[in-house]
Order: structure tokens, then sequence, then C-alpha cells
């Protein structure tokens, strides 16, 4: 078994073992975050009810669906009921949600009616709804960005001749333990008494001909779900072990089960423990907002990270900062590429008192590439990021069609992670010394990135007075007679990013051209080049969508699909003849924020 090492030190960690079963687990290492949780709150207690502040929003043409109030106080006694019994199981007592509740037993809701009719709200105007129901929160004394709010978005179409369901309402959500809010749909149709009825059957406009208990379960599930988001829940599935025990997790495809039992059509929704942990230091849940503004402080140290079969260990060293809430529990997410984090397996760990902790991440999507990931938890419901020093905090690997995980892209992160340092230290004495010592390591790839990151300028000047004996070489490496990009400025064989690295759908990628959208690099070849080869693709961790196009003296020759994150496109273009090339970087239709195109080893052939 191969080794990765940030240090070379033997560390004892509280074990997350592969042969363990869910229930083992949770009983190894609930007990010891809520001990941690527990005695920093009893330290000096903030004792609060916060509760989750419910708004009805309707167009101004609309009147609210039939007994809106009554649906859904029944729709959010079920959802917190369930996240009771859910913690509950892990072992956290009954904590959960609390609702606002009027005298008469039914929720408050706050009622807005909208300045514009239906025709005017499509799905993607969340904010513009939310900014209209600000007046009325405020109005009742309640500051929507320091609270947990949820909108109830009166845009659903129910025909009860045809049967059919049709909605054009925002849904989805944002949040962390301070504030957030979701977006949900309301029908006349959605009521959690109506989860074990197998008949009648409807037609929705997204899901097709389902019984009236399905369409419960996807949106009274769905409102699960996005208030988890709200929470600070980020999508994750359940590992194969949780599967068969527990079900479907909640924050991945789980909205979809949610109280399926009850038809006797499989398992329900479950909370894994990634989620549980999350929830348990949440003010919402532990009713105290003991130092619920402080920023965790907490660093990884020490990280060894080793693979097996479909599996990988990861063994370090919680160093948290004296200023900080304590660290009551370390999680790893295994993020396959692509699949919005839905198929996000997780593993958690409790650090011991000495801050050592063990991860063991498995169920590793075999023939992907994918990212790890992993979160410091803190017990004030915090919650921060690390990977030692490598930001925005992912690793990238992959895994053979054998199930067999490749971690050469950890290794390369691994040896930058000093270079890394002193780059975040302002070092530039350090900075470059620790280039210059992978410049002449024996990880090849390091060396001859940490050499063009020595580099100033380019190495080469035109390709077309480049010597004819050079038969390739890295475009990145050559002079343009144009440049420019959208965001920053041009820079070659690096990103403008605090890890500087080439990395794209898990790869690192060794020489390239940063070109956020709108992006032009111009280059004169002199007729002396045969191909042009490389690929493209967004850099990692970035959201936005873009075309790549290259033109030889002003025609198109090529031109990609419409590529977002997690996607790359290879290309081969010949070039015989050509006086200029130019490599162009286009919006790809939704605006150029976070447009992070970047040209791959693209290389020059004679």
């Amino acid at each position: 078994m191969k080794i990765h090492t940030l240090l070379a030190a033997t560390l004892l960690g509280s074990a997350c073992l592969s042969a363990a079963t869910p229930e083992e687990i949770i009983a190894d290492q609930v007990p010891k975050a809520r001990s941690i949780i527990e005695a920093w709150q009893k330290g000096d207690p903030t004792d609060v009810t916060r509760v989750l502040h419910i708004i009805y929003w309707t167009p101004s043409d609309r009147a609210p669906a039939p007994q809106y109030r009554e649906r859904l106080t029944r729709v959010m006694k079920s959802i917190q009921k369930f996240y009771a019994s859910e913690m509950d199981t892990l072992g956290f007592g009954k904590q959960t949600i609390n609702l606002d509740l009027a005298a008469d037993k039914l929720l408050r809701i706050h009622l807005v009616k909208a300045p514009n009719p239906y025709a005017q709200y499509k799905p993607g105007d969340g904010s513009k709804i939310r900014k209209e129901c600000l007046p009325t929160l405020k109005k009742a004394g309640i500051n929507a960005d320091k609270e947990t709010i949820l909108i109830f978005c009166n845009m659903s179409n129910w025909d009860p001749t045809k049967m059919r369901m049709t909605q054009n309402s925002p849904y989805y959500a944002g949040g962390n333990h301070r504030h957030g809010t979701a977006w949900q749909v309301d029908s006349a149709l959605l009521d959690p008494v109506l989860l074990s009825k197998k008949e009648p059957k409807i037609h929705d406009g997204q899901y097709g001909h389902i019984s009236v208990g399905r369409y419960n379960s996807i949106f009274v599930g769905g409102v699960a779900h996005e208030l988890g988001h709200a929470l600070g829940l980020p999508h994750n599935c359940e590992r194969a072990d949780e599967r068969a025990a527990l079900g479907i997790a909640l924050m991945g495809n789980g909205n979809r089960a949610y109280g399926r039992d009850l038809r006797g059509e499989g398992k329900g929704s479950f909370l894994t423990l990634a989620s549980g942990m999350r929830c348990a230091s949440h003010p919402m849940f532990t009713g105290s907002i003991k130092g619920m503004n402080l920023q965790g402080k907490a660093r990884l140290e020490n990280i060894k990270i080793t693979k097996g079969n479909r599996a990988l260990t990861i063994t370090g060293k919680v160093v948290t900062s004296p200023d900080s809430p304590p660290v009551h529990a370390v999680l790893a997410y295994t993020d396959p590429t692509g699949g919005s984090n839905y198929d996000a397996t997780t593993a958690t760990c409790v650090p011991d008192k000495a801050g050592n902790f063990t991860l063991k991440c498995t169920d590793l999507r075999p023939n992907k590439s994918a990212s790890l990931r992993i979160i410091i938890l803190y017990a004030n419901g915090d919650a921060t990021s690390h990977i030692g020093s490598h930001s925005p905090y992912t690793y990238p690997y992959s895994v053979d069609k054998d199930g067999q995980p490749d971690l050469s892209q950890i290794d390369l992160l691994l040896a930058f992670a000093p270079v890394q340092n002193a780059r975040k230290a302002h070092n530039n004495a350090e900075f470059t010394r620790q280039l210059e010592l992978l410049k002449n390591s024996n990880n090849k790839k390091a060396a001859a990135i940490a050499r063009r990151i020595l580099t100033r300028g380019h190495t080469h000047k035109s390709p077309s007075v480049i010597a004819p004996d050079v038969t390739t070489v890295a475009l990145a490496d050559t002079t343009p007679t144009a440049a420019k990009v959208g965001y920053f400025r041009p820079m070659y064989n690096r990103l403008p990013t605090p890890s500087m690295l080439l990395e794209a759908n898990s790869r690192i990628f060794e020489h390239g051209i940063y070109a956020h959208a709108p992006a032009l690099h111009r280059y004169h070849l002199g007729g002396k080049w045969a191909t042009l080869s490389g690929s493209c693709g967004i850099a990692a961790n970035q959201r936005g969508s873009v075309n790549f196009i290259i033109k030889a003296d002003g025609k198109t020759i090529w031109k990609s699909n419409v590529l977002k994150a997690g996607k790359l496109q290879s290309f081969s273009v010949d070039i015989k003849g050509k006086q200029n090339v130019e490599l162009i970087v286009e919006d790809g239709g939704d605006g150029s924020g976070s447009d992070w195109g970047a040209w791959l080893e693209p290389t020059l052939m004679r």
C-alpha cells in the first residue's frame, strides 16, 4: 500500500473502521461528540429558542391555496418529527427544528402578497421573491439576514379534472448555522396525511404519472431536504452499508423516499451521521446561541492519506486556536465528478483529546475522477473546510475500473503545500526556496510545474521563430501577440487562485493558459507548425459555463460544446500552413460569472 504524506508522523486516532456497522460507528462517535458540544455549551450557556420563520408568498393575481395554514402546519410538524426521530436514532436525543406556533396551535405564517401577477415570476426569481418578503418580516421584528426562513411560493397549478399538477416555483436553499433561506412550492395536494396513499394517481409535469402519496414523498420530502440546506447541510448520499440498514439519505435523493415506507414501497429517508453531526451543534437544535458568531479556527497537520480497495484512509491532527470553539467532529466527503454532490459519500470521526483523528472513506466510485473534501465542525455550529493548506479545500483523485484509487494528484498537492503556505504568509523568500526545492525533486511533474512557476515571462518567443529542430512545444511557454481575459490578468502555467495549480476535472495539468471568459489569446505561427492539440475546461471549484473556440487565419476550425464544471474536452486541429491561431473563450449563455476557462496542456507539433 502506497502512503502519501505531508509529514511522515505516526498518529493515533479515533478509528472509523470499515468493518464497523453504521450502528457501531454511531455508538462510538456520538457520545464523544455530544460530550464536547455539551461541555462547551454548559460553560457559559446563552439559552434562546431560535425558531423557523415561515412565509407564504403569493402572486398578486392569486389567492393562497386552500387551507394553506392547516396543511403547512401538518407539513412542518411531519418534518419536525422526522428530524427529532433521526437525531434520536443517531444518539443525539430528540433535537429538532423549532416551529413558531400561534395560540391556536397552527403555524404563525407571514402572508406576503406580491406586487406582480403569476406570469411575471419564474423559478430563478428566488432573490426577487425574498426581497418582496423582507418588509413583512421586518414589520414582525424579524431580520431575515440573521434568522432561518422558509418561503412557500404559491406557484403550482392543479387541474382536478385532468388530475394534472405543474409548478413554476423557486425550489432551492442555502444557509449556515447563523441564517438561511429555503424556497418551496405550495399546492392543494401538499399534505403529509396523503403520504400513505397509493391512489389516486396524478400526472405531475416533472415526475410523470405517480400516486398522490409519491407526490407528497417528493414534495414534503423536498421541504425537509431544502430546509436541510438552509440549516447548512450539503448534499451527500448514503454508503452501501447505510443504504442496506437505513434507506436513502435525506440530503441525497432522500426527498423522493420520504415516507415511502408508509406505502410499503421500500425504506424511507434517513439523516446520515455526517448531517447529524452538523445539526447537533446548530443553535436551532441546541437551544443555545453561545458563541454563534465566533469563527471556528482550526487547521489540519500531519496529514496521511493511504489507499485501499475502493477506500481511502486519512489520518492527521486538528490544531485548534485558543480563541476558537472546540472541534467536535471531522468529516470527509468523497465526491465523484458530476452529480452536483448528490453522490458524495461521507465518513465521520471525533478527534481525540490531542486532536488526532482517522477517517475511513469507502464506496469509492469505480472508473471515476473525484474530489476529497474535509470539513471541521465546531461546537457553536460553525463549519470550515480544510485539507492541509490547499484552497479551495479539495483534493482530486481518480479510481480505476477495478476500484483502485490513484492518488498521484494528491501527491502533487501535498508536494506544493509548503509553497502555498509560504505564499499565504506573503513570505517571498520561502516561496521561492520551496519552489527551488521542488524544481530539483524526484517528482517529475511537480518539478516541471515548479520550474514554470519560477520562470519570469515566457521560455520561448513567438512560435514562428522557434528553431526547426524543436518539434514539440507547450503553447503556454511561447509569447502571444495579443492576450486578454475577462477577470484579473493573463496568466500562464498557473491560475490566479491560492493554489496556483492548473486543476480541472480532478486532474492537475503541467502547463496551460488561464482564460476566464471573455478571453482571447493570439499566436503567430508563421506557417511552421502542423498540429495544435490539448484539452480545455472549467477550473476546479468554479461553476461557470463556457465555449472554447479555435480560429486559424480568422476562420473557426474547432469549437467545443458548452462546458461546465467537471467536464473536459480534447482537441487536435490541423494548422499546416497557418500564419496565426486564436484561442477564444466565450460565455456559455448564462453570464460570465465564474467562467474560469482554461486551455490545458495545449501543445504545438511540427
